[in-house]
């Protein structure tokens, strides 16, 4: 279980990722395309520095996962996971929808959380065990009594390939009409934790990207899984759900396919 000291680390990595991210919103920065394609900016590395130095002054027992700079003790039972700017071309944009996600990971399974939105200054903390907290107040998901009464979120329909797509839209055409919210990356799972999106599908994610939204969502009351149902861990293939109300489980899933 994390302790109340884990607690506080996390809300001053989150400190520490914000003030570097802040100076370069909408400012000048440098930016380039990472192998993968997938792009990377002067704030993200900065804000994965700030964080893990940190962490490897007051916790160098401690593993890191870093989506920027990679992996350090990987045997350690305990691994903070780190993704210091989730939504970058949200923040190429200028759009204040991304967000700097930590997560501290116990022998593979998620037990802490952090969405935080540095721009906005809006912050969700989940710990396994206890109730999510939206800056410092209890927060919680909203009842959704039928699929076609659910807000669907989802970053982008380019995530989606083969199969995938059918499954996605399988859930697109289950929901209202007019009710499917595109773009957003890691700031729909805080909207799930507080009851504005009911229902959030994504595939191609990795650990860095769902690890810290477990708890948050869970510890709201919300559940997680991936595309079958089981809980979310280091093993997880990255295509995930999450719900606000777990009773739709099983909706989603047959409206999948």
């Amino acid at each position: 279980m994390p302790t109340d000291a884990d607690v506080q680390l996390a809300n001053r990595l989150a400190d520490a990722a914000g003030q570097a991210i802040r100076v370069l919103f909408r400012a000048e920065y440098e930016e380039e395309r990472k192998p993968d394609m997938t792009w990377v900016t002067q704030a993200d590395r900065a804000a994965e520095a700030a964080m893990r130095a940190i962490l490897e002054s007051e916790r160098g027992g401690d593993g890191i996962v870093g989506e920027e700079y990679g992996d350090s003790n990987p045997g350690a039972a305990r691994q903070w996971v780190l993704d210091p700017i989730d939504g970058t071309t949200s923040f190429i944009a200028g759009r204040p929808i991304f967000g700097t996600l930590i997560a501290l990971m116990q022998d593979g399974w998620p037990v802490l959380g952090v969405i935080d939105q540095p721009i906005l200054k809006e912050r969700w903390v989940g710990v396994i065990g206890q109730g999510t907290m939206f800056n410092g107040r209890p927060t919680q998901v909203a009842p959704c009594k039928e699929l076609s009464d659910a807000v669907l979120a989802t970053t982008s329909p380019h995530q989606f390939a083969g199969d995938d797509v059918d499954a996605f839209m399988g859930v697109a055409k289950a929901v209202a009409e007019r009710k499917i919210v595109y773009g957003g990356d890691c700031y729909n799972y805080g909207l799930v934790a507080s009851g504005h999106v009911d229902l959030v599908i994504e595939a191609g994610l990795k650990l860095h990207d769902y690890a810290s939204l477990v708890p948050v969502v869970e510890g709201a009351g919300g559940t997680m899984s991936d595309w079958q149902g089981n809980p979310l861990d280091a093993e997880s293939d990255g295509r995930v759900i999450a719900l606000g109300d777990p009773a739709r489980l099983e909706d989603v899933l047959e409206a999948m396919g």
